[in-house]
């Protein structure tokens, strides 16, 4: 919408966006009355003051954005209005515009002296009031977008101090050590060629026994890594290009320390990594493993004979027989029994006994020298073992060097009715495990087998055909 104003047309719809908020200073009532009108239609917020003592009284009850100041003022005239203004902390940055019938240059030149932002001469065209208000008003704008500007980022560089405070804080006191690695990739390809360190704690710089200035800003990690591990760097890139963390122990050799847990996550175009020190808890797990590992040994173990026990024996069987039947590979089983025994124990005693069983056990174990073969002790003066992947021809060439094996020991034996000599009753079973048969099959004709072994005589090997 346009308005005739003091014969000029003035575009009121643009004017209006652009309100604001004026002090008029000026003893002539009839001055402030013409400014106030043309001014309020133009859609000012228009306050009047008829003097500098007025002004300053009652300009802080609500501080304007600009300031008209006549310079013809009784008592104070403008330039000393405006020297009081300049000097209070709360109206300084208020820009003041002079307007005034004085036209020469002198009078111009103290306006700017003493602050003020304009000068404009009487009689005045109210569209170029209107142009130059705006005008300031515009850069007070500006100014003060400005100054909230600066306080923002002053606030915002504050928290920044206290996040970077507190991050150091943490880096430096944490028990881990925390790095963050940057890509540095090959221009052409793109490809990572190495990692660049950007943030290393005390922890990180102790592990690698390197200062934190040398490692801040240089590519080391690849060859580093190729100490740890071959194939580590590469998995450190899968982290960065495809985003899937790391989390496991490494090994690596820092002092009194040789054992850590890392975890590696994404982090922009690199990766943030924290090490911690579990050696320690590597030792414990270590020492309880092995703690374990004999306890597991002394729990399949023969405390006499050294040799698998028949716990072990019954596991290891049914383990076999599961991967023989999966397989369908032969399975043989041979059973063992010293031939009078229990007249050798009553004639030489218990502790003869003891030392015959020993040595038999481990004379049977040195024959069957295979990992998958197992020699235990079947109960008493029986023994047991077992074959894989071994048919009944294999079985019984086992049984027969285990025989001749015994007899080469030359244990005597006085109250033997078929040798001066220890022997050997064996029986031999074989078969390609089903779901239609058992161990318990297995062992039985096995069994039988012995038993007819000594049934014939005693000192040989009898075979058992399983169908």
């Amino acid at each position: 919408m346009y308005q005739l104003v003091k014969g000029a047309l003035v575009n009121l719809d643009s004017l209006s966006k652009k309100k604001g908020n004026i002090l008029l200073i000026d003893d002539l009532p009839e001055n402030l009355k013409l400014l106030t009108d043309s001014l309020s239609k133009l859609g000012y917020t228009v306050r009047c003051a008829i003097s500098g003592s007025r002004a300053l009284k009652t300009i802080k009850s609500k501080l304007p954005d600009i300031i008209i100041l006549d310079v013809k003022i009784p008592e104070m005239d403008g330039y000393q209005i405006c020297e009081a203004f300049k000097a209070d902390p709360d109206l300084c940055d208020i820009p003041i515009l002079f307007i005034s019938a004085l036209d020469e240059a002198f009078d111009k030149l103290k306006a700017f002296q003493v602050g003020g932002v304009d000068y404009i001469t009487k009689p005045f065209q109210i569209e170029e009031v209107v142009a130059r208000l705006e005008a300031h008003l515009t850069i007070q704008k500006q100014h003060r977008i400005l100054q909230e500007e600066i306080i923002k980022r002053k606030e915002i560089e504050e928290i920044l101090y206290q996040s970077r405070a507190i991050l150091s804080g943490i880096l430096n006191s944490s028990l881990d050590g925390i790095a963050a690695m940057q890509a540095v990739r090959d221009p052409l390809t793109g490809d990572i060629q190495d990692f660049c360190c950007l943030v290393v704690n005390p922890i990180v710089s102790k592990v690698l026994n390197r200062k934190r200035e040398d490692l801040i800003g240089k590519s080391f990690l690849k060859e580093l890594l190729k100490n740890i591990s071959p194939d580590l760097f590469d998995r450190f890139v899968k982290v960065v290009d495809l985003g899937e963390p790391l989390d496991e122990d490494f090994n690596y050799v820092s002092g009194d320390s040789y054992w850590y847990h890392y975890v590696v996550v994404k982090l922009g175009d690199g990766f943030a990594i924290t090490i911690r020190d579990i050696t320690t808890r590597k030792q414990t797990e270590l020492a309880l493993q092995n703690s374990n590992d004999k306890l597991e040994l002394i729990a399949n173990l023969d405390g006499l004979t050294q040799i698998a026990n028949r716990r072990c024996f019954d596991d290891y069987l049914a383990t076999e027989w599961l991967r023989h039947q999966r397989e369908q590979n032969p399975l043989s089983l041979i059973l063992i029994d010293i031939d009078y025994f229990k007249r050798y124990n009553d004639s030489n005693g218990h502790q003869a006994g003891d030392n015959c069983l020993i040595r038999v056990a481990q004379e049977i174990a040195r024959v069957t020298q295979r990992p998958t073969d197992l020699v235990a002790r079947y109960g008493g003066e029986e023994f047991a073992v077992i074959l894989s992947n071994t048919n009944m021809e294999g079985a019984l060439k086992v049984a027969a060097v285990t025989q001749t094996a015994i007899a080469n020991l030359a244990i005597p034996h006085d109250n033997s009715d078929i040798s001066d000599l220890i022997t050997l009753s064996i029986g031999v079973a074989s078969l390609i495990p089903t779901s239609e048969r058992s161990i318990e099959g297995l062992i039985s004709r096995t069994d039988q087998a012995m038993y007819e072994a000594k049934n014939r005589g005693r000192n040989r090997v009898i075979a058992s055909l399983v169908r």
